[in-house]
């Protein structure tokens, strides 16, 4: 690629002599302020977040301020200099931090995560972090793991990938206009494709957040058109000067729609979308409103104490979320005010720092700021670094858990596990367990090998839910069985793995994570889901159904997580009562077959209730993660659709009394810790639960034993 590349015609005009901007350094703190104070105080400000799509926009009208003032001063773009100065400003503190964070999960986080974050630190390195979380996105079983340090690298990767190919858009316009519009302005011909590439980009938005909303979050098409507006504005300059009057009152309304949006947007705000319009737009007029340097908001947003917020807002923003993922492990304590305004300040005095050691600096250092090679070079062995600091901590945490089995022996003894609740003899049914750190032997996922690859049995496309398990010795089965349901019936597969190796049984697992085998209208998991996911969801309960049916085996275990599952068939039926009769109404079809069927109860919340990491941070007294049982285990519409049912081969096993006491439900349990993350049970727990299962099988079919 060449650095300069020239262009046949040039705007007659010049853009007028720049000035620092408090304004837009003021939007700067505004912004970080917002990101920082959602992440410390979610429920104070849960829609801060829009504090990332407030930087976009100041992104889109200084890039492309600088880019057209280069263009019409020069006639060319020298490409290979502006990413190194892109470089020079962004890279050191960014491969910094992560170098650290990477240091820190080392040192802190249990080992078990060492390979996520090693992943995504990596992926931060090399600018793809939002991609990788959008691929996340849709894998259900992801959705519970553990914050990384490097997750919010993900903003920093979309405006890295605007930086990347904003400019080559913009030589393109410009090389195309001259070659076929030359009667055309310069200043026409990038605006025109600043308007095609935002016009496509905002209906990609609207479209893709209605449809995939986890993964638009993160891509960069959902996001194109947030810089796009903002090189609008940077474009349209010379010809918006609104009087002081109108000014204040752009200001004003465009800070209203920012604070607003921050109030008053959470994570079920379908965002970006139409919804980002909101903060977006405000920004835009913000800037818009600019050029006056007195306005009724400068006494405030000119002085030192927002400057200076301003100033460091790109290291606060780097600094802030390690440690608000590493500080409750390094001191043993979950995060509360007190930790929350240390992190606070150890964050605002590693962003002053970094800007002073490092941002600044790196932006002067003769060495490289002389030499575009120089520059690239460095990157390339910056982010090389990383990335083996990545490797070995991911290497690590794969050595560590090399002896882990998720196959292996059980604890044995009375007081182990949930007999620790039934044996009045247990001295200490609630003490500390030998280890709290989940590891491979704890997945409630795992898969043996006596189970089949995914089948194309109740596919959609990729997408695959089916497994045959055939634990029979010489091809006959004992019994055929299905477990169905989403992933809150795939953890308790451990303990039908044991059941069906020790009985011979032929037993069909089918999971869909997050959607309800149930005849309801359901609308989404925690939030509402994109029509599609509605659909194949719906699809998929159906299909599953009518496969059941038209099977027969001779028993069907079901279970799925729907309390957490919104449903609505336009009745405005309380979702308890409208869950309850869809499952009866596909639990009665199946027994009217001849199958048996036994819901297995939903286990008490966890990180609905608690924070998922309690007993990493009590090891010694995890009995203080204790909740009401009241709280912790609210209704369960399997519970009442099994007595809805009023069908003899329709049971229920309701596990409330393998959790909890009267008073209290307990995150470990007779040295067992009972979950594997924010909603899932440890496998070893539900192992140990097996022959709870069996007991209920072998009593037959009286209704509702329980």
């Amino acid at each position: 690629m060449t650095t300069d590349t020239p262009v046949r015609s040039r705007d007659r005009s010049r853009p007028r002599s720049t000035r620092f901007r408090t304004d837009i350094q003021a939007l700067r703190a505004l912004a970080i302020a917002a990101v920082v104070i959602n992440h410390l105080w979610h429920g104070r400000l849960p829609g801060g977040y829009v504090g990332v799509d407030v930087f976009f926009v100041i992104s889109g009208f200084l890039i492309t301020s600088h880019l057209f003032g280069e263009v019409a001063r020069t006639g060319r773009v020298r490409l290979g200099a502006f990413y190194a100065r892109r470089i020079r400003r962004l890279l050191p503190a960014a491969l910094l931090v992560l170098l650290v964070s990477a240091i820190l999960v080392a040192l802190y986080l249990p080992y078990p995560r060492w390979e996520r974050n090693a992943m995504e630190i990596a992926a931060s390195a090399s600018y793809i972090e939002n991609w990788v979380l959008a691929a996340m996105s849709v894998n259900y079983s992801a959705l519970n793991d553990s914050a990384t340090v490097a997750q919010h690298y993900w903003s920093l990767s979309v405006e890295e990938q605007f930086y990347l190919v904003w400019p080559i858009l913009m030589v393109a316009a410009v090389v195309w206009g001259a070659r076929f519009a030359a009667r055309s302005s310069l200043r026409r011909r990038v605006l025109s494709a600043l308007v095609a590439v935002g016009s496509i980009s905002f209906l990609a938005s609207m479209w893709f957040t209605a449809v995939s909303p986890n993964q638009a979050y993160f891509v960069t098409f959902t996001r194109a058109w947030e810089f796009a507006l903002g090189g609008l504005v940077a474009l349209l300059a010379h010809r918006i000067r609104p009087g002081l009057v109108v000014a204040n009152l752009l200001t004003a309304a465009g800070l209203a729609a920012v604070v607003i949006a921050a109030l008053v947007f959470n994570a079920q705000t379908p965002f970006p979308g139409v919804a980002a319009l909101i903060p977006v737009v405000g920004t835009a007029a913000i800037i818009a409103a600019g050029n006056h340097v007195h306005q009724w908001h400068t006494w405030f947003t000119a002085s030192r104490p927002v400057q200076w917020l301003g100033g460091v807002s790109y290291s606060l923003y780097l600094w802030h979320w390690p440690l608000i993922v590493i500080a409750p492990f390094a001191l043993s304590a979950e995060r509360g005010t007190v930790m929350n305004l240390g992190i606070l300040a150890v964050a605002l005095v590693l962003a002053w720092l970094t800007k002073r050691a490092v941002e600044d600096p790196g932006q002067r250092w003769a060495f490289w700021s002389s030499s575009v090679r120089r520059s690239l070079l460095l990157m390339l062995a910056g982010m090389l670094v990383v990335a083996l600091a990545a490797a070995a901590l991911f290497v690590g945490g794969r050595i560590q858990s090399a002896g882990d089995d998720p196959d292996g022996a059980l604890p044995t003894g009375g007081c182990v596990g949930p007999n620790a609740l039934q044996d009045e003899r247990c001295t200490d049914p609630f003490g500390p367990a030998e280890s709290v750190v989940m590891t491979a032997k704890n997945e409630y996922f795992y898969t043996p090998p006596e189970c089949s690859d995914l089948l194309t049995l109740l596919s959609y496309g990729d997408f695959k839910t089916t497994r045959n398990c055939d634990f029979s010795t010489d091809g006959e089965p004992t019994q055929r069985v299905w477990l169905v349901g989403d992933s809150h019936a795939q953890q308790w597969q451990g303990a039908l793995f044991d059941l069906a190796r020790e009985r011979e049984w032929d037993l069909t697992i089918s999971y869909y994570g997050g959607c309800p085998a149930a005849d309801v209208a359901f609308t989404g998991f925690r939030a509402p889901w994109g029509q599609s996911d509605v659909d194949r969801c719906r699809q998929w309960s159906r299909d599953v159904s009518e496969t059941i049916a038209a099977d027969r085996p001779d028993l069907v275990f079901t279970s799925m997580a729907a309390r957490y599952q919104s449903v609505d068939d336009g009745t405005a039926t309380p979702q308890l009562d409208q869950f309850a009769d869809g499952l009866a109404r596909d639990w009665n079809r199946w027994a009217d077959e001849g199958i048996r069927v036994i819901a297995l109860g939903d286990a008490p919340f966890n990180g609905e209730v608690r924070n998922p990491d309690c007993i990493l941070l009590n090891p010694s007294e995890p009995v203080v993660c204790a909740v009401d049982r009241s709280v912790a285990q609210p209704p369960d519409p399997l519970v009442l659709a099994a007595e809805r049912s009023a069908h003899p081969l329709v049971t229920v096993i309701d596990f409330t009394d393998q959790f909890c006491d009267a008073e209290k439900c307990y995150a470990v349990i007779g040295g067992i810790p009972v979950y594997y993350d924010a909603d899932h049970l440890n496998l070893q727990y539900v192992r140990l639960l097996a022959p709870v299962i069996a007991a209920h099988i072998d009593a037959g079919a009286s209704p509702h034993p329980g």
